[in-house]
């Protein structure tokens, strides 16, 4: 079933594929396949991409746009920093930030959906280094690293050499990590320069290749999310990366080309959709299973999916409807080889516990 392997780990300490303008639209973070079927997302989840106000909230909920806007709010109040002052970018002492050699001045801060270059050395609060990147290159804003260092990297001056203290909430969090080696619930302290900072290409002027290559980049960073349980991070990530196969195109493009946009599109849809019934967002994965079905009626996934949220929302014959078409696209696919005959005359008790024991607890 799988569409592709999900990049396990963390990918942080790998080169991230840069960015392109957004063309005019606002990055995800200003509002963050395969999975197996529905507990699965595909290294990969269509027409219209679920509202922004999706992408946060529901279990384990990150504040996306709320961190964001304080860090913005410290950038336009911070003037240029001089040495050893500490600066408490969230105010909540938990992501703080010290000049160790200034920058070019407060106007040569990159700005958000810039490409940037830093110069990276992370540390645990004992001063062992786990890992140093002498050239990491991201896009600000996207949510292509660690929060902790996607914030902290937008109140930095060109040149500009500076400590951060990051609590494990903005790091590798209660899982830690395995590469770069980062125990469960570690502080860190990051020793970051800023090389350069240039604007993204345009992406209507991005040959179709480099196109397909950059969403596929966004996709990995968003099954990195979903497999650490940071499901509003996923939607975000997912969320670009479909910003990026829907844009209009002013160089030529070829029919494989167009298929492979698609093809990237649906896999962003199949997997955003199962980020957001993480998040209980059923209307908006309700929309991109949709979205998928309406380019590929018989994806296997998208259908299931449809299933389990019309379940979830209450639609139990609309669900049994849509679940039993699932297992005539592919009856082998995790459920029981003799699926009981359903009546939809069974109350709704009855319904709910067919549908969960069948088709959700193996999924």
């Amino acid at each position: 079933m799988a569409d592709g392997e999900v990049v396990n780990g963390s990918a942080d300490n790998q080169e991230v594929a840069p960015s392109g303008k957004k063309s005019g639209r606002a990055s995800l973070l200003d509002s963050g396949e395969d999975f197996e079927m529905l507990e699965d997302v595909e290294e990969d989840v269509d027409d219209d991409l679920p509202p922004l106000e999706d992408a946060g909230g529901g279990k384990k909920k990150n504040n996306l746009a709320k961190d964001a806007t304080k860090a913005d709010a410290v950038a336009s109040q911070t003037p240029s920093a001089e040495p050893e002052e500490w600066l408490d970018v969230l105010g909540n002492g938990q992501l703080r930030k010290k000049v160790l050699e200034p920058g070019a001045g407060p106007d040569s801060r990159p700005q958000r959906g810039q490409n940037v270059t830093i110069h990276l050395k992370t540390s645990l609060t004992n001063g062992t280094v786990v890992e140093e990147l002498p050239n990491l290159s991201f896009t600000l804003g996207d949510g292509d690293v660690l929060q902790g260092l996607d914030l902290t990297v937008q109140l930095m001056e060109m040149g500009e050499k500076a400590l951060i203290e990051a609590g494990a909430k903005y790091m590798y969090g209660a899982l830690g990590s395995s590469t770069p080696a980062v125990p469960p619930d570690a502080d860190l302290t990051l020793e970051v320069q800023l090389l350069s900072a240039e604007d993204a290409p345009d992406l209507e002027l991005l040959p179709p290749p480099e196109r397909i290559s950059l969403a596929n980049r966004k996709r990995e960073r968003g099954n990195v999310h979903y497999q650490r349980g940071d499901y509003a991070f996923a939607v975000n990530s997912y969320g670009i990366a479909l910003q990026i196969t829907e844009a209009s195109s002013r160089v030529d493009i070829s029919q494989q080309e167009e298929e492979e946009l698609l093809d990237m599109k649906v896999r962003c849809l199949n997997n955003m959709a199962a980020a957001q019934l993480k998040l209980d967002h059923y209307e908006a994965a309700l929309r991109s299973c949709v979205s998928v079905l309406a380019h590929q009626p018989d994806n296997v996934k998208a259908v299931f999916r449809k299933g389990k949220v019309l379940a979830l929302q209450g639609e139990y014959a609309e669900a049994i409807k849509t679940l039993k078409g699932a297992l005539k696209l592919e009856p082998s696919n995790k459920v029981e080889p003799q699926a009981p005959k359903y009546s939809l005359s069974a109350d709704r008790t009855e319904c709910s516990k067919l549908l969960g024991s069948h088709f959700f607890t193996r999924l």
